[in-house]
């Protein structure tokens, strides 16, 4: 059995991997242009991270840093899912710990990330990660 690693994924190959998983959260996303769109984002600062247990992916974060007037330096997660067949097994909250392991390394002052209203299951993940509600984050489409 291999143990639990948690890498960026950096290659064509690596990201293509991460689809199944990033697909459950982003289910959006078409199979066929993820890797080109994780690279076009790679060039503005986003980076990709997979949880794999004996070679597979069970968890993905995408995140980036930035600095804000309001919070300082920043690590924000867009994207933070497990494998809906391998949930509970802690997983979410090691990629958790991870992110926040690279953003104390970069010395940002905050971890950061959005949750859709209807992610219930999140909000008591993140709850139990001592995260805290903080702002409402509003949008307004611009494509009909």
């Amino acid at each position: 059995m291999n143990p639990i690693q948690i890498a960026l994924a950096e290659s064509d190959t690596d990201i293509a991997r991460c689809f199944p998983v990033m697909a459950q959260l982003r289910p959006h996303l078409a199979e066929t242009g993820f890797v080109a769109r994780v690279r076009r984002m790679q060039t503005e600062g986003f980076h990709l991270a997979a949880l794999t247990e004996d070679g597979t992916v069970r968890a993905v974060a995408g995140y980036r840093y930035h600095e804000k007037l309001f919070s300082g330096h920043t690590l924000y997660v867009d994207d933070l899912v497990s494998d809906t067949t391998h949930r509970s097994r802690g997983h979410g909250a090691r990629l958790l710990d991870w992110l926040a392991g690279q953003a104390r390394s970069r010395e940002c002052d905050v971890l950061e990330l959005d949750s859709g209203v209807q992610r219930f299951d999140a909000h008591r993940f993140y709850f139990r990660e001592r995260m805290k509600i903080s702002s409402y984050h509003f949008i307004r489409p611009l494509k009909e």
